[in-house]
């Protein structure tokens, strides 16, 4: 669900819903807090750096907006990336200029303020406008903006941002006198769900419930990614350009120096990982290695519960089977029709992507491969910078399933019944690196069946209906599995759509 129709669906399932808030709340909701965690690119990034642009009569001053300014982005791309990219080996911003996230409401309305532009970039504008038509006090609203760029691990190591996250709460609850109700949209769902994590370790294991139900009364989950988005694929190899007047190479060759970039990758709902809060006061040594391992349905699954592999990619087959090693790793089944001369179709399932497979079997094909996978599963230390992977994060591997939040009241709202990315077709395009890659076809859900780009029926394992157009609905409707013996279903048209467009909203009783 785009960003635009957010904030109408909140309100309304807001009001629609208010007394049914399970979990007693002793007070008026008047005292209630609103704090929105905004999602993946929704956040305004600003300049802290004097970056002189030649052949260009605009610079970067400190504080300038670069997250989005469409005017420097078309007059000086090359600074404008220059501000924009990070380090895809340790996060650390490039040597010439550096951006940080704006803070307040403002940061997350209008990515790009102008009177054409302000529209086109709107994300939580129309939402806080509803709130004030309802008398929502000024104080009452907080936003948490974050740098979208960066992985779990280091928005906490560089800017402390579970910290400020926990003190936000902590300073809503003693201003307005009540909890707060959280908003998350898109990865804004991953970032509160790593904050949950890291809070068990940062507070007495007997305290971190009472500090749950004293500060926050109810979570909704807007186009939460729950089992990770399968356009994070396509963004990773052939570039997703987000709308922006650039070339899909361009985008690409950003987007991959991202520590985020891999943080919606698709996932098995069938690989869990140890869990780290219990072996932590069990005595167990924080720094072992996280143990991987699946379940059986995931050897019985074919595509690791999705409607479809993920990602089937042609590669070169003269060079042998040397050149891309963990071919050996991939079951047999993978390989279609490998004979000297032609190329040959590799076929990787979600869990194959997460768990960097896909990476390896491409490494000798694409620069980037070794990159993401060292997002994956490497542990390093450079120049006395440490990055975490995702794979050994000591807080929680965000690519595993997510149980059921031990929160009072949850409500799962996502958009259905659109047409959705679940699977690509990929080869090699002939082009250097980093438009090496083509899509030559795609896999869309369709309302419970499984098309091809030219309209042909697919195989598959397709869902009951189809996802909110960027989201699948395997994965948007994960929270279905947090369910208890009572439950609340609220189905309406999708503001500015059409009315065969829907939006589930599920509230997910106390346990």
């Amino acid at each position: 669900m785009r960003g635009g129709h957010v904030g109408f669906v909140v309100i309304f399932i807001l009001l629609a819903t208010a007394g049914n808030l399970s979990g007693e709340f002793a007070g008026d909701y008047s005292k209630l807090s609103g704090i929105i965690i905004p999602g993946f690119a929704s956040t305004q990034l600003r300049a802290w750096s004097i970056l002189d642009c030649p052949y260009s009569p605009l610079d970067f001053n400190p504080l300038d907006l670069v997250w989005l300014d469409t005017t420097k982005l078309l007059s000086a791309v090359n600074c404008w990336l220059k501000c924009m990219m990070l380090d895809p080996y340790n996060q650390t911003d490039h040597n010439e200029c550096k951006s940080r996230p704006d803070s307040g409401l403002s940061a997350i309305t209008e990515l790009d303020p102008g009177y054409i532009t302000g529209p086109l970039s709107s994300v939580w504008k129309e939402w806080i406008k509803w709130c004030i038509e309802f008398g929502i006090e000024a104080n009452a609203i907080i936003a948490v903006p974050y740098d979208w760029r960066l992985s779990p691990s280091k928005l906490e190591e560089r800017d402390l941002y579970f910290h400020k996250l926990k003190l936000t709460f902590e300073t809503a609850l003693k201003l307005r006198g009540g909890p707060s109700i959280v908003f998350a949209h898109s990865l804004g769902n991953n970032v509160f769900r790593y904050f949950l994590e890291w809070l068990k370790l940062e507070i007495a294991p007997k305290e971190y419930g009472r500090w749950l139900d004293d500060h926050i009364h109810a979570y909704f989950a807007v186009g939460a990614p729950l089992l990770g988005a399968i356009e994070t694929v396509k963004a990773t190899l052939s570039g997703s350009t987000f709308g922006l007047p650039v070339s899909e190479g361009t985008a690409r060759l950003m987007f991959n120096t991202f520590g985020s970039s891999i943080w919606m990758l698709p996932f098995s709902k069938y690989c869990t990982t140890d869990n780290v809060y219990r072996r932590y006061f069990s005595g167990g040594n924080r720094k072992y290695h996280h143990a991987y391992h699946c379940d059986e349905h995931e050897l019985k699954s074919k595509y690791s519960g999705w409607p479809t592999n993920i990602i089937n990619i042609e590669v070169p087959s003269n060079r042998g089977n040397e050149v891309y090693p963990s071919v050996v790793e991939t079951p047999q089944t993978n390989l279609s029709g490998k004979e000297c001369g032609f190329p040959t179709q590799l076929s990787f399932s979600a869990r194959e992507v997460s768990d960097g497979t896909f990476f390896k079997a491409i490494k000798n094909y694409d620069p980037d491969s070794e990159r993401l996978f060292h997002l994956l599963k490497n542990y390093t230390m450079f120049c006395h910078l440490k990055f975490r992977s995702y794979h050994d994060d000591p807080i929680l591997n965000p690519l595993t399933p997510w149980e059921r939040p031990p929160l009072k009241n949850i409500f799962c709202i996502y958009g259905v019944d659109s047409k959705t990315e679940v699977g690509y077709y990929f080869a090699p395009s002939g082009k250097p690196y980093p438009d090496n890659w083509i899509i030559t076809d795609v896999i869309y859900e369709i309302e419970g069946s499984l098309y091809s780009r030219s309209g042909n029926l697919v195989e598959g394992n397709p869902g009951a209906t189809s996802g909110d157009e960027t989201v699948p609905y395997h994965s948007l409707s994960w929270c279905k599995n947090w369910l208890g013996p009572k439950v609340n279903i609220t189905r309406t048209p999708q503001v500015g759509r059409s009315e065969s467009e829907k939006v589930n909203a599920a509230a997910i009783p106390t346990e």
